[in-house]
């Protein structure tokens, strides 16, 4: 590889705390320096360089949670389709979910997807396994052999451990490999039947609703026995003002507790279900919009860590339907960047906090590499411009499935290339 310079970007580096206007430089697979200094030796002999005025360059996204369908639901999504709808969106580096069929529960399936990653995907592909066989909440996996095998990360994914005593074990044994618990969690019982937000909306569209004690009484819980074992505990997707109050006391009282936002908690609200919108359909369900502030609060403070797109890929089959009866969740590698970057348009959560969220602080959280332009680097950066405007379509989206909440929406802050490992893997 030829050495390429990247000179008069913006480069913002949350691992920096930089903001500046500088050069990008990067020799092979790796970032030789980053910023305003960085050309004070001169341009070197024979590099390709690249005039980025009025561009950004940013550390390449670290999505922490994504759904694909392989193995055993390619028609949603194959791991190859996921990485190029991930390098559209400047995702360089995302965190594979275990709910496949089968289940990453063992020692192959981690290989497979390590292996099947290797040869199809553009973009690098991290995954987390199960804390349980089957996801069934039961009986614990081998965390050690996992973990050796290339698991980053303990999750159970779309399902609640309801067993506190299977909890406080894999929070204990995940301690001592160094590993986090990443938990969703949404009590079977208080849920039940709920399709969306219990509240005066809800009953006015004839819906059962999920209260938000469904989400705060397990996320209680589960950081009382972080506390009581000294485990690190992610909360996968919080969605209300309750979660977040307990989520800030309890790192005041330094359990090690942090904590993810769904992009759809912090961009949209219960009455986005309009008529029945199965898109819509989300788990945790679109709160209300005083929730949904709460969350962009909790974001700018730092009570909530990690954005994630809860890429989640459902067909045809199992979206057009009535609204009780359609799946959770929505597509969102592609658009994760555009919708964070409308807090930076409202100035409602400043830019250097919103890149950190969704690339430094995910790769700290889960021990990743990337999230950073320091020198000596892994390549994965993405050249962005923060102001140019977009349209949502479902023919544009690279992903299998189109179910998107933000089909048509109108998006500021475009990628334009994406390089991962020096390498572009994305060229608008």
């Amino acid at each position: 590889m030829s050495i390429t310079v990247f000179e008069r970007a913006r480069i913002v580096d949350p691992s920096r705390g930089l903001d500046e206007v500088g050069t990008v430089i990067v020799d092979g697979g790796t970032v030789v320096a980053a910023g305003a200094s960085a050309l004070n030796q001169g341009t070197p002999d024979g590099a390709v360089v690249i005039d980025c005025t009025g561009k950004t360059i940013i550390p390449g996204l670290i999505d922490a949670r994504v759904f694909i369908g392989e193995p055993g639901g390619e028609h949603r999504e194959t791991i190859a389709s996921a990485s190029a709808a991930a390098a559209a969106g400047g995702v360089t580096s995302l965190v594979m979910m275990p709910d496949t069929d089968p289940v990453i529960d063992n020692v192959a399936l981690v290989e497979f997807v390590l292996r099947t990653a290797r040869d199809t995907a553009q973009v690098n592909i991290f995954p987390a396994a199960a804390i349980t066989k089957g996801l069934d909440g039961h009986e614990m996996t081998e965390f050690g052999l996992l973990r050796e095998a290339g698991a980053v990360a303990f999750t159970d994914g779309r399902h609640t451990i309801g067993s506190a005593m299977v909890m406080r074990r894999a929070l204990t044994y995940a301690r001592d490999f160094g590993a986090v618990i990443m938990h969703e969690t949404q009590d079977a019982d208080l849920a039940s039947s709920g399709v969306m937000n219990e509240g005066l909306y809800a009953s006015w569209l004839g819906l059962s609703g999920i209260p938000r004690e469904a989400e705060l009484i397990p996320l209680q819980r589960d950081i009382a026995l972080a506390r009581l074992t000294r485990g690190n505990y992610h909360a996968a997707k919080i969605s209300t003002a309750m979660s977040a109050a307990a989520v800030a006391k309890a790192k005041a009282d330094g359990v090690k507790v942090t904590a993810g936002v769904s992009v759809n908690s912090l961009a949209l609200n219960e009455h986005d279900v309009g008529e029945y919108r199965t898109f819509f359909r989300l788990a945790p369900p679109l709160r209300a919009e005083e929730d949904r502030l709460a969350m962009v609060d909790a974001l700018r403070d730092g009570t909530i860590d990690i954005v994630v797109s809860s890429h989640d890929p459902q067909d045809v089959d199992t979206k057009r339907l009535p609204f009780s009866d359609a799946a959770a969740g929505a597509v969102g590698l592609e658009t994760l960047l555009g919708v964070v970057l409308r807090h930076h348009h409202n100035d409602e959560v400043p830019l250097l906090r919103l890149i950190d969220a969704v690339s430094s602080a995910p790769a700290r959280l889960f021990g990743l590499p990337g999230g950073t332009l320091k020198p000596r680097a892994a390549a994965d950066l993405a050249v962005v411009d923060l102001d140019e405007p977009w349209v949502v379509r479902e023919q544009d989206l690279r992903s299998r499935s189109k179910n998107s909440c933000f089909e048509g929406a109108r998006l500021q802050g475009r990628v334009l290339q994406t390089l991962v490992g020096g390498r572009t893997v994305f060229q608008a």
